[in-house]
């Protein structure tokens, strides 16, 4: 089959002379007014600099082809690597292709003259703010260039760079004169072979020790895979000096997958994998070593150097036996913190503590001090100076957020500040703003007489989502607002360009302008554009959306965002064909499950495999219409998940055909993932639909038995609830036609392609009209144009065929 040849299209019908498969073809384009929109550029992105003089305008690349997705690659650990470039394969990797230099005060733009066909990634600011460095993507290699501000130039600083491992493989050291780059180990030779006869067989024993695990995908699976691994995830860490480009290795070669250098540029904290490796789980759980180093790499300090993690239980917040997250203190030259478990790693054991954060400072021979010990499982730190720092842990099952302040000088005295369900929008007291310090390492911002910090948040009620600028104090109390965005705008704080709060740079947008960066004069309101970048989809203006809310039958409030075609005249049209496009959420509180925030001023334009292009195609779509399960009180949501999706859909369609846009007899249902394991229950569960759209799903829960989305419970604990809730057991119930969209080469947790190829032939073989789209090479979310072009005409051609079509 060439690159062109089409997505396996299997279509079976009740009519006998249908009930065949219908052969391959070739990529379908999608209808004009869609594919108008996707060959659109995309808007490009912006990264202010460290001293906020300058926005870094970047660039995106469109929608890459079915050509570039097909090139050969690695599925190792859990990643995906080009083995021709030793980096990221282009399903993991977002591409920048243009790069400029914008004066924040004069709005002076400077084009940075890059080769043609460049593609970057990973843009990032020196910590002065004059220059910038990237991963240049090189038909044989990755490379790292520099931008220079300055000048407007850019050139390459070294090859050989080694990107297989995801994140940055590069960092600027604290004095912007060097970076420390992960480079291909040296010597390595030529790349492990495949022979055409196996050396033996594969083994794997488990000697009653208990190994339960999460189903995942591209996993090691023969010794020539473990030796794969090996040669392309290797590194050499070296200094790589700017002026000069010459690289000094730092420490031996390893499978270093994360390393950090200290704020005062002296060591260099170091995440080095080994072996034995495991053929059941990706890499992030292999035996780690955990180190600190000289910056010249000579051995400091092993924090900690543990064994496979075969062992955790499948819980959320399980976690490894002793220290983890390893961090520098942003605010301290060379202070390592990491946390510890004190529940052995398992969230459902009886302590009044389950993690400790500790604190130890260079030359690390004295022993740790505990800076806090958290309630729940350690989160995040976020760091100021000796007086103030912020500790926060969460748990999953009650979706508790605890926020302590504590004292790094006088470690052990955490202060707490706040306690929340982290799933509330309207109680969310928004986070610190940080920023990066000399270092390039972000700490919070400060109020000048030190009595409180900047926070910023979404400002999320009933009326809408208005973001807003306000301080916290240290002390406790009140947060005070400085500035709140205001309607038409959705207007979101970037950056703090002054000491005081009076100058801030915002990103703003409203439900008709596209996203700008302008500068904000607090005091007098005044609003000076930064950026001018133009509507990406035109066509789309005259779209109409508006936020309604409803309720379930049990009295639970629920909204959506309800969009209607550009020009509908409802007293002129009536109502429409109408596909509700959702994707459930559990929840451990029914007042948060039904808070609804309007999103009337938010500026919305389809892109990739968006179901709201079927807008230009006559259809009304209710978006995003609230499906929560709940749980209450320690009950388990997902023990009623049937029920309660039933009585969401009910709800939902009963608002929009209340309004006069949908049609109840012209309702479809469709989700993405979990959206299309939700797609296939509806329709096995309920009568509401004509037709449903199911891409790339899970269907059969015996598939994924050590847990899914947000259930911990085992298939052996919860067995009526993994049966029940599975659309498989009841495909003999689906009778509406449903399409079944899955990318070949999916690379999402427990969404095997299998899931959709044995729905597939369960709906067949039960007679049901069912029509099923591989798409090669592609992951869980569909990448290539030609691709995206096939989804979007397969999914128009479903719904005009059997929801468009009035009944007689």
């Amino acid at each position: 089959m060439t690159l062109r040849a089409a997505a396996v299209l299997l279509l079976a019908t009740a009519a006998p002379i249908a009930a065949q498969e219908a052969p391959s073809g070739n990529y379908h384009r999608a209808p004009a007014a869609i594919a108008k929109i996707l060959e659109t550029p995309p808007t490009p992105g912006v990264a202010i600099s460290p001293d906020h003089r300058t926005l870094g305008i970047v660039g995106r690349e469109s929608l890459p082809s079915i050509a570039n997705l097909s090139k050969p690659i690695l599925r190792l650990g859990g990643y995906r690597v080009d083995p021709a470039t030793n980096g990221q394969a282009e399903v993991r990797s977002q591409w920048m292709n243009a790069f400029s230099f914008k004066d924040v005060a004069t709005g002076r733009e400077t084009k940075v003259s890059l080769p043609a066909g460049t593609r970057y990634t990973y843009p990032a600011w020196s910590p002065d703010g004059s220059r910038v460095a990237m991963l240049v993507q090189e038909p044989a290699g990755m490379a790292l260039w520099i931008a220079d501000r300055d000048a407007g130039t850019a050139k390459k600083l070294i090859g050989g760079v080694n990107g297989a491992f995801s994140g940055m493989p590069f960092e600027w050291l604290p004095d912007g004169r060097g970076l420390i780059v992960r480079l291909v180990a040296p010597n390595r030779g030529a790349a492990p072979v495949e022979t055409s006869a196996p050396t033996g067989p594969v083994v794997q024993e488990s000697m009653g020790r208990r190994s339960a695990a999460r189903t995942y995908e591209d996993l090691i699976e023969n010794a020539r895979d473990e030796a794969l691994f090996d040669y392309y995830f290797s590194g050499q860490i070296a200094r790589v000096d700017v002026a000069s480009g010459q690289a000094t290795p730092i420490g031996q070669p390893g499978l270093y997958s994360e390393f950090s250098a200290s704020p005062d540029g002296r060591y260099l904290l170091t995440s080095r994998m080994k072996r034995p490796y495991s053929y059941l789980l990706p890499a992030d759980f292999f035996p780690t070593e955990i180190a600190v180093w000289s910056i010249d790499g000579q051995p400091v300090k092993t924090i900690v150097d543990r064994p496979l993690a075969d062992d955790l239980p499948v819980d959320f917040d399980a976690t490894v036996k002793g220290p983890r997250e390893a961090e520098w203190r942003s605010d301290a030259p060379a202070t390592l913190v990491w946390a510890e478990a004190l529940d052995g790693g398992d969230p459902k054991a009886k302590v009044p503590f389950h993690d400790r954060v500790v604190m130890q400072a260079a030359p690390f021979t004295a022993a740790p001090m505990e800076l806090a010990k958290t309630q729940s499982r350690y989160a995040a730190s976020m760091w100021g100076d000796g007086g103030f720092a912020m500790i926060v842990d969460r748990d999953w099952k009650t979706r508790t957020e605890h926020r302590s302040a504590i004292s790094p000088d006088r470690p052990g005295e955490a202060r707490l500040l706040l306690t929340r369900n982290y799933q509330d929008q309207y109680g969310n007291p928004g986070m610190p703003l940080t920023e990066d310090n000399a270092a390039g390492k972000p700490v919070m911002r400060f109020t000048p007489d030190h009595s409180a910090v900047f926070v910023s948040g979404e400002g999320a009620t009933k009326q809408g989502a208005y973001p807003f600028l306000a301080t916290m104090p240290l002390a406790g109390g009140e947060q005070r607002r400085l500035w709140t965005a205001k309607a038409p705008y959705y207007e979101n704080v970037v950056s703090m360009l002054d000491d005081t709060g009076q100058r801030i740079l915002t990103r703003r947008e409203s439900a008709t302008q596209a996203p700008n960066y302008v500068i904000r004069t607090v005091k007098s309101g005044a609003a000076k554009p930064v950026t001018s970048f133009p509507d990406p989809a035109p066509v789309y203006a005259g779209v109409k959306q508006r936020t309604i809310t409803y309720k379930r039958a049990d009295g639970l409030p629920l909204s959506g965002t309800l969009y209607t075609p550009a020009g509908y005249d409802p007293k002129k049209e009536g109502p429409l064909p109408t596909l509700l496009w959702a994707y459930p959420a559990e929840f451990t509180d029914a007042k948060v499950a039904g808070q609804t925030v309007d999103q009337g001023n938010r500026f919305t334009r389809p892109r990739g495999i968006s179901h709201l292009f079927l807008l230009t195609q006559g259809y009304a779509v209710l978006d995003n219409p609230a499906m929560p399960i709940i749980g209450e009180n320690g009950a388990e949501a997902n023990d009623t998940y049937v029920k309660q999706l039933r009585e969401d859909a009910q709800a939902a369609v009963d608002a929009v055909v209340a309004l006069g846009v949908g049609d109840r007899d012209r309702m479809a249902v469709g989700g993405h993932s979990y959206g299309a394991f939700m797609t296939a229950n509806l329709l096995a569960h309920t009568n509401l639909f004509r037709a449903g759209i199911a891409r790339s799903g899970a269907y059969n829960r015996t598939l994924t038995p050590f847990g899914f989305q947000a259930e911990q419970r085992t298939y052996w604990q919860a067995t009526p609830t993994y049966t029940e809730m599975s659309p498989f057991t009841y495909a003999d119930r689906i009778k509406a036609p449903i399409l079944l969209i899955h990318g070949g080469a999916d690379d999402n947790s427990g969404t095997f392609p299998i899931q959709s190829e044995r729905m597939y032939a369960a709906l067949k073989g039960n007679g049901a009209t069912v029509r099923y789209v591989v798409l090669p090479n592609e992951p869980h979310g569909y990448r290539a144009l030609e691709s995206t072009e096939e989804t979007l005409w397969q999914m128009t051609d479903w719904l005009d065929r059997y929801v468009k079509p009035k009944t007689k």
